[in-house]
């Protein structure tokens, strides 16, 4: 998740999301991006049992394999590798490329069918796949410029090549937790195993148990923070994966459940509930507003956040796109911008963010959501809004009209969940890895997954 971590969806079924999601190969951002999901917490509910095995030395069987989502609309698909490599039909049935090395090959995909084809001419005939990428020994696969643990699978969509990552989860989340939460110093090690617990909930909600033997139609994860920013073997860190295999096997439980476990960047000061962050999203108990406040200070533990405090203007251009937008995103058929008369937080949520937004306009008032603030808000860049957590601080007007507004707000991010500048700020101050997930999902407890 940057120095603002924002996270899900399912997934679903490849030739309906692959047009949808991607635009071509994904690369992933460094720096603390705090992901978990975007609207996590509509479905699936916590799950009972059926998870990978721990053992007492904290050990993982490796019986849960991720499916990682990396592309889905290019028109093919170049991989190479490290060492020595094959790709074959799924399940082995028919070898079609034994690589050397960088030597790279292209999946391309025609009317349905694939075919592997290199620089030289050489190509295999058209076949429906999927075809699957496997290295040799310790050789790590290549896409897009990164490298990949585990096996690349390559699947015709209607709209170019699905690659999939096929991978071990423990694997997997060393690509995910160094770009979620990056590299700390000693005194932070605790943050990093919350952060790797936390990210390992939430994989294994998304994730079934047991090998992945048959032909692989889908996916389980994206790399993108749609769910969890993945980054495979170029985004890895010794010092996160020491923190990963420390924890290894580890979970959140609720009452014996797994449950699923959203983090982002900072709070603030005070954490959110689901249903201020998120469309139909369902209140859990261990998903309540705690605060943050770190009592020898009096400051919340995240205010060592470059990014905890910000400040957001916005013009009387940009006042009418907001309006324009959010009409949009109300679903009106004509969302035309209107000049802003007036700037109103109607109403503000348990955690105290806003939880409505009210512009008046010359053609009347029109009500912006708590779960659609940051997006209707956003700027030109397409960057969201900081968090939801915020006041007016100031206005500018002339005949009539709105011309400046000025907000002031805390915290960046959703705001449900673990607070991962919180997390750093009270691993300083001695708390362990058990002790900061408890208090970011009350009423839980860190155990292996059985």
């Amino acid at each position: 998740m940057t120095t603002s971590p924002q996270r899900t969806a399912p997934s679903g079924a490849l030739r309906i999301l692959a047009p949808s999601l991607f635009g071509g190969v994904i690369i992933a951002a460094a720096a603390m991006l705090a992901c978990a999901p975007s609207s996590p917490l509509t479905t699936p509910r916590p799950v009972a049992g059926g998870v990978a095995k721990g053992e007492a030395t904290g050990k993982l069987e490796r019986d849960r394999v991720a499916l990682v989502a990396l592309g889905g609309r290019q028109r093919d698909a170049a991989v190479s590798a490290t060492g020595r490599w094959r790709i074959d039909e799924q399940g082995g049935r028919v070898g079609l490329v034994k690589g050397r090395g960088d030597e790279a090959w292209r999946v391309e995909q025609q009317n349905g069918l694939l075919r592997v084809a290199g620089d030289n001419g050489d190509a295999t005939p058209w076949r429906e796949g999927p075809f699957v990428a496997r290295p040799t020994g310790d050789t790590f696969l290549r896409f897009g410029n990164r490298r990949y643990r585990g096996e690349l699978v390559f699947t015709a969509t209607d709209s170019g090549v699905m690659v999939v990552n096929r991978l071990p989860v423990e694997d997997y989340l060393r690509g995910v937790v160094p770009l979620e939460l990056p590299a700390r110093a000693a005194n932070e090690r605790a943050a990093l195993e919350a952060q790797a617990i936390a990210a390992r909930s939430y994989t294994y909600i998304r994730v079934p148990s047991g090998i992945v033997d048959e032909p692989v139609r889908g996916f389980n994860l994206v790399a993108t923070v749609r769910n969890q920013v993945y980054g495979g073997v170029d985004a890895e860190h010794p010092v996160v994966n020491a923190a990963i295999d420390a924890t290894a096997g580890l979970v959140i439980r609720y009452n014996g459940l797994l449950v699923d476990a959203p983090y982002y960047s900072s709070c603030g000061g005070r954490t959110a509930v689901p249903s201020e962050a998120w469309r139909g999203a369902r209140e859990e108990p261990y998903l309540q507003p705690v605060d943050d406040v770190d009592p020898h200070t009096g400051r919340p533990y995240c205010d060592i956040s470059p990014r905890n405090h910000w400040q957001a203007d916005f013009d009387a251009t940009q006042l009418r796109e907001i309006v324009r937008k959010a009409l949009q995103a109300a679903g009106a058929r004509d969302p035309r911008p209107a000049a802003v008369t007036a700037f109103t937080i109607a109403s503000r949520g348990r955690s105290g963010r806003a939880a409505s937004v009210v512009l008046r306009t010359e053609r009347g008032d029109v009500t912006i959501a708590a779960r659609d603030i940051r997006a209707v808000m956003g700027d030109a860049r397409g960057a969201i809004l900081n968090s939801t957590y915020f006041s007016v601080d100031r206005e500018s007007r002339g005949g009539g009209r709105l011309t400046a507004v000025t907000l002031r707000g805390a915290g960046n991010g959703h705001g449900v969940g673990m607070c991962q500048w919180g997390a750093i700020g009270r691993a300083r101050a001695g708390a362990d890895a058990r002790e900061i997930l408890r208090h970011y999902y009350p009423g839980t407890v860190v155990s292996f997954a059985d």
